[in-house]
């Protein structure tokens, strides 16, 4: 599991998100073994004479492929998460994004046939870079077989019998990212392989084909499929007005995506001119491309400020690996396979990227809710030479959401600092300390009589004593000094409940944050409860106790587009600290909750509830599995 830590920053606490680490099995990617193997050994031993670099290259060029797709899906995902010149408003689910995880699979299948038809067509072997003529020959068969040949395909498939049987798997997805594009049944796969095939085979029979034109066509398809699918509007307005005839040679995002949204209409490929001939185009098309352009970048009610931990946890955001961003941290090895690229690629965010971006865009009960990530990495925290650049970053995205009329801010732990700077600031902060206690405080088992207290002494540590203790349930607490402190700060009378404790107690309910030791778990009894207060989990090292997930709530059923997993929580869960951010501008509270100030735990906690948040008890699977076989 996952560690973090936090770390004070002029008075701020800074408290890191890991982003989602998950992923599926890659071994499938296996397959193609065998052909890389022997194209590579038959390159390296060959003289130069007889190296095909044509063979040797199917490899490199589908690894490119893999990556034009990535950063088309990223593109994409930053793009809607803005809102500018966004087409559909409809979120996604989770369920999408298992539907969608195998993309790369139809590119897995493509490598096998061309290593397939390498090997039985000699016209494919020691290709030139470049043929004008193949190039021109490959152009002119794909505008004219290729496109009116998948008009009428596309249109067969769309009858009830073909729809309900091999296409509507397509169009399960109304609101399509660019990996949608190549989401269908095998059988269709099938019969759009052997569409394009046409003109590469042409060119191959022909005597005419070129790496040049073999991949470049194969590039140009990728490169239209995602465009149709990327879900924002990018195709400039004055590109039609200087040549009119490109609306009926070149589809648009907008104009497939209404294909998707009303199904009879818009089935051409790339090239709308078939719709117009047959009379199969959507008549709002123009307006939506129209409106579209002009959609302005989205104003949020709330915003989220977090950040990234390590190199590689630029994998797990929304916008990195979408398979990894859907399911809860788990370590990868094939992760660390890529390590190298991982950290050129981290040192150019961390040092290119000078200000915060939209991660994520979540609407509830018509509020709009944005994430912003901060591209700086834990290491960056620990520097004291960046603190004050660091400060720069939150200090701007502040203002920023000031000056786009956020509501409220959620913002990570104490946050005074930046209220008494501005202290005619509009929006509020918010760090959720106060759900966050209330969270911990209806996690203890009913029942309870004393908790055992370790961790840093926090905001929301201090209020969890002060709670308990008025509540007649014993805190104990192991070490002199720590005791002192804690008791000086506490508001209650009952004071007397807070209790030094010179051995670790048979008590079973333990309340841990960060900074504790965690070689501490050795010495609690067998069954204890470990309860984090904290941000982030404790290190698991005992295997006959339980662990609770850090404060979470699991959220209502009405919050759109929320198909990412936060850390290591479940599907559908989020922390209390961001929880809070949603509640306090749902409710209109007026005031920041920041630096010392706490909202009344009650209040807050019978909020949550009231707007559909659940409460959310969870063990860690192995520690089921222990407790059921006890």
């Amino acid at each position: 599991m996952a560690m973090a830590a936090s770390w004070e920053l002029q008075g701020i606490y800074i408290y890191i998100y890991i982003i989602p680490f998950i992923g599926h099995a890659y071994m499938h990617y296996v397959i193609l073994a065998p052909w890389a193997v022997h194209s590579t050994y038959s390159f390296m031993v060959k003289g130069e004479s007889e190296r095909d670099v044509y063979n040797f290259l199917i490899l490199p060029f589908l690894l490119l492929r893999m990556l034009h797709n990535q950063i088309w899906i990223s593109l994409s995902r930053y793009r809607t998460a803005k809102g500018n010149n966004r087409i559909v408003d409809k979120g996604i689910e989770f369920e999408q994004v298992d539907r969608e995880r195998n993309w790369d699979d139809q590119i897995l299948f493509n490598g096998i046939l061309f290593y397939v038809f390498y090997m039985i067509l000699p016209g494919t072997h020691n290709l030139p870079f470049w043929r004008s003529d193949g190039v021109v020959i490959v152009s002119l068969v794909h505008a004219g077989p290729v496109e009116f040949l998948y008009y009428w395909l596309h249109r067969a498939l769309h009858h009830h019998y073909l729809y309900s049987r091999y296409h509507s798997h397509h169009h399960s997805s109304i609101v399509t990212e660019p990996i949608t594009s190549v989401i269908h049944p095998f059988a269709e796969h099938i019969a759009y392989f052997i569409l394009f095939a046409i003109p590469l085979l042409t060119i191959v029979f022909t005597g005419t084909a070129s790496m040049a034109s073999t991949s470049g066509y194969i590039t140009y398809i990728d490169f239209m499929n995602n465009l149709g699918h990327c879900n924002y509007e990018l195709i400039p307005k004055w590109l039609f007005s200087i040549f009119p005839p490109l609306k009926y040679l070149i589809y648009t995002p907008s104009y497939h995506s209404l294909h998707h949204t009303q199904f009879r209409t818009n089935y051409s490929l790339f090239m709308p001119i078939y719709d117009y001939v047959y009379g199969t185009m959507d008549k709002s098309s123009d307006t939506l491309y129209e409106a579209s352009l002009k959609r302005p970048e989205e104003s949020p009610d709330v915003v989220h400020l977090t950040h990234l931990t390590t190199p590689e946890s630029i994998y797990h955001l929304r916008i990195g690996f979408a398979s990894l961003a859907s399911r809860p941290h788990t370590s990868k090895w094939y992760l660390w396979l890529m390590w190298p690229v991982t950290l050129l690629w981290s040192l150019f965010l961390a040092w290119s990227y000078g200000r915060t971006f939209v991660l994520e865009n979540i609407t509830f009960q018509k509020l709009k809710w944005q994430s912003w990530l901060v591209p700086r990495y834990n290491i960056h925290y620990m520097l004291q030479w960046q603190k004050e650049s660091l400060n720069g970053l939150i200090e701007e995205a502040i203002l920023d959401a000031e000056v786009k009329g956020v509501k409220g801010e959620e913002f990570n732990k104490n946050g005074e600092l930046y209220i008494q700077k501005y202290p005619q600031l509009r929006i509020k902060l918010v760090d959720g300390s106060s759900l966050t206690v209330a969270v911990v405080l209806n996690s203890i088992p009913k029942g309870t009589t004393q908790v055992f207290l370790r961790g840093n002494h926090t905001k929301v540590a201090y209020a969890i004593a002060n709670a308990l203790c008025e509540r007649g349930i014993q805190v104990a607490i192991p070490y002199k000094d720590e005791h002192e402190k804690l008791q000086s700060r506490l508001t209650t009378n009952s004071k007397n409940n807070l209790i030094l404790s010179s051995s670790y107690p048979d008590e079973k309910t333990w309340l841990v944050g960060d900074g504790w030791k965690e070689d501490e778990q050795l010495n609690a009894s067998k069954g204890t409860l470990f309860i984090p207060f904290s941000q982030f989990p404790p290190k698991k090292m005992r295997k006959d106790c339980f662990f609770y997930t850090t404060p979470a709530m699991i959220t209502p059923t009405s919050l759109i587009n929320m198909h990412s997993c936060e850390n290591w929580l479940p599907r559908k869960v989020m922390s209390a600290w961001r929880v809070a951010g949603i509640v306090h501008a749902l409710e209109g509270w007026n005031v920041n909750e920041c630096g010392n100030t706490l909202f009344d735990i009650k209040n807050v906690w019978q909020a949550s509830l009231r707007h559909g948040f659940r409460s959310l008890m969870v063990f860690y699977p192995t520690i089921i599995i222990l407790y059921m076989l006890r």
